[in-house]
């Protein structure tokens, strides 16, 4: 089967990283001013960009993985360009951040205990057991994301579609009865590896529903108004239980988003060519944020701390227009010059020869 690049998910990359930007510039940001605290209600919602994340990268490898399996080289290809496109920046940013940052700002360089969970992606169950750790506290998604990795191409490779599809419903009540397990234990149930699987393995039924032949322009509306209904309320919810220990809201609200994330993206795929949406989603600022989207994940936190600690701006705009440039200079530099250098190795573990291949960062 001939894999489509589909341009229009570099957008839809694109404002999920934005969303997350946006969430942590105005998280911890202290004012009395209306507007300020509305806008910081209102970026809570930017916290749902790592689920958009989970279920586009649940998508696209699971497209990769289900139309090459056959190949002999599955196994290999697939972890090998996986490992060139992920580590490199992952082990850069965590010696940069351990070794190089500390000393430059007179600070103590954290003792190997402290470090090893993000060496050794375990830090998403440092944060939900609360172990004594130090590190960037946003690569939580990362790990999430490699520990998918380890066992989905198995599950792809051993199972044919249908089975597949029993695989996402066991994926969707494991996550279910993992968080519901979390909260009676008084564990938090946001960064824990199969309380946020049901959101990669979602994204697995688009691919499967695209090798089916529905993500067309006939079932496109019916996906778009699958989002208005699911992803409307879930928005509210998600805002108005921000801070609250509601146990039920914790349990289901990921599976929502997920459904609501599946739609929208569903609904992208199917739509026309010349659709508005569309081609919003092609214009060059998108196309360039998706395109170094890793890399503003991974550097946005230091990015922003540099200009609110060492150039403050008093106009809360005006800082954020300053954090955000800042860090598309340092993520496009970091592709530019180091990045780029792993990807061009990607080439030699091509996925057999059936059609160009999107990219998952």
């Amino acid at each position: 089967m001939h894999l489509k690049h589909y341009k229009e998910l570099d957008g839809i990359r694109a404002i999920a990283a934005l969303m997350v930007m946006f969430f942590h510039f105005f998280i911890d940001i202290q004012s009395d001013n209306w507007l300020l605290l509305a806008i910081q209600k209102i970026s809570i919602v930017g916290q749902t960009g790592v689920s958009l994340f989970f279920v586009l990268s649940g998508f696209l490898i699971s497209r990769i993985l289900l139309n090459t399996k056959n190949d002999d080289s599955y196994f290999v290809n697939f972890y090998v360009r996986r490992s060139l496109r992920i580590f490199p920046l992952y082990f850069f940013f965590l010696v940069l951040f351990y070794f190089i940052l500390p000393p430059l700002e007179n600070k103590a360089i954290p003792p190997f205990s402290q470090q090893v969970y993000f060496w050794t992606y375990l830090q998403n169950l440092a944060l939900t057991f609360n172990w004594n750790f130090a590190g960037p506290g946003h690569f939580w998604s990362l790990a999430v994301e490699e520990h998918f990795y380890l066992f989905w191409p198995f599950v792809i490779y051993f199972l044919n579609q249908h089975q597949i599809k029993r695989a996402v419903l066991i994926m969707i009540i494991l996550a279910c009865i993992t968080r519901f397990v979390l909260l009676q234990n008084n564990l938090e149930v946001f960064y824990f590896t199969f309380s946020r699987m049901d959101e990669l393995s979602v994204g697995a039924l688009l691919a499967i529903l695209e090798r089916e032949g529905k993500l067309i322009a006939a079932n496109a509306y019916k996906l778009l108004i699958s989002f208005i209904a699911v992803f409307i309320p879930t928005v509210i919810i998600w805002i108005v239980s921000s801070g609250m220990a509601i146990d039920a809201i914790q349990i289901i609200k990921f599976v929502l988003l997920s459904f609501a994330f599946f739609s929208i993206i569903g609904f992208v795929i199917s739509v026309k060519e010349n659709h508005w949406l569309k081609n919003a989603l092609k214009n060059i600022f998108l196309s360039y944020t998706g395109k170094i989207s890793y890399g503003l994940y991974v550097y946005h936190p230091v990015c922003f701390y540099f200009i609110q600690t060492y150039f403050p701006i008093d106009s809360i705009l005006v800082s954020m227009l300053v954090s955000f440039a800042f860090s598309y200079l340092v993520a496009g530099f970091s592709y530019r010059f180091f990045e780029s250098r792993f990807l061009v190795l990607k080439d030699r573990f091509s996925h057999g020869k059936s059609g160009a291949l999107q990219k998952v960062f």
